[in-house]
């Protein structure tokens, strides 16, 4: 039974097994172990960025496709239900609605952008992907009259989804269902030619694999589950803007998850986004709690002192890369342990 739902490809390692079942777990019991309204924000948010990492990797670590427009997707499902239901009745309908545009953009720019752009290097892809990201962003504040300009745009959402733990195991669900859909994908013949044509597209074209088709696809399908993780933040929020979804920050952020779990691998994006989100969420905190133990020690309060809490999140990441080099995920199945 385990062996269906994970399709095929266990962990490989106890610690890594370990680790996704406590992630597991901990996200599926977050409303009853972490009470009050912060842990739970920070649990939907961990819920969603494994959704939206482990789509970005079907691009980055599966295909070898570098893009910088990821984050457009996501804000594309964002304000597809938010200006549906800010215009609408507050009800399924509006959201249904309001999802079903979303994809339906975002699936016609990600076939745009593929079909004309992935002919071209690595590199140039990537600059493209940047430009039409940039001026997504730029539209999107633009056009105040419709997105809501910078200020973003406040709706209310369907009356189940009113109920804060309801509306948190709605965003879980769905974002376990998608996960566990993409495993899916990485795992059949679909999946093995993305990996073919990452190790070596012109092999893969010599074995009769139209390599742009192919890529074509899976950037199609990492936009579309992109978007429906940007509808789900969303829904959780119960607002969307610039700031939430179309920040490039984010993208970079997306870029460090899918490194500090491990390219190649959806555990590696499980993991990745957890621990990232948790950090980037406490780890302010935590220094603050640090440099006011150290108080009358010198230099050692200001070193950590809060506010440089980026800081040390890059020096957390570099020695991350350091002593994983594959990715935590990448490491532990190479031990074995």
């Amino acid at each position: 039974m385990i062996e269906t739902i994970l399709s095929g490809d266990r962990p490989r390692s106890r610690v890594l097994g370990v680790l996704l079942v406590a992630l597991l777990a901990g996200l599926a019991l977050a409303p009853f172990l972490f009470p009050g309204t912060r842990p739970l924000d920070v649990a939907a948010k961990v819920c969603v960025f494994v959704l939206l990492v482990a789509s970005y990797d079907l691009l980055l670590g599966y295909t070898g496709i570098v893009s910088f427009a990821h984050t457009m997707f996501f804000g594309i499902g964002g304000y597809g239900v938010a200006i549906a239901l800010s215009r609408m009745e507050p009800g399924w309908g509006a959201v249904a609605l309001g999802t079903a545009a979303a994809l339906t953009v975002a699936l016609a720019l990600s076939f745009v952008i593929g079909l004309f752009s992935l002919r071209v290097k690595a590199i140039f892809f990537a600059m493209i992907t940047l430009a039409v990201a940039s001026f997504f962003a730029i539209l999107a504040s633009q056009l105040s009259g419709l997105t809501g300009g910078e200020d973003g745009l406040t709706f209310k959402v369907p009356e189940a989804l009113r109920a804060r733990s309801t509306a948190y195991y709605f965003v879980f669900t769905v974002s376990l269902a998608l996960f566990l859909a993409l495993l899916r994908v990485v795992n059949s013949p679909f999946g093995r030619v993305l990996l073919a044509i990452r190790e070596n597209d012109f092999r893969a074209e010599a074995l009769g694999y139209r390599t742009v088709i192919y890529r074509t696809l899976a950037n199609c399908l990492g936009a579309v589950v992109a978007a429906l993780a940007g509808v789900l933040y969303a829904l959780w929020l119960r607002y969307t803007g610039p700031n939430t979804t179309l920040d490039f920050a984010i993208m970079i952020d997306l870029l460090l998850m899918v490194v500090i779990g491990g390219m190649g691998t959806m555990y590696g994006a499980a993991i990745g986004a957890a621990i990232f989100v948790v950090a980037q969420t406490y780890l302010q905190e935590a220094m603050k709690a640090l440099s006011g133990a150290l108080k009358g020690v010198p230099l050692l309060p200001e070193l950590f002192h809060p506010d440089r809490w980026l800081l040390w999140l890059g020096v957390l990441f570099v020695l991350s890369v350091y002593y994983f080099p594959r990715g935590i995920v990448g490491q532990l199945r190479a031990k074995g342990s």
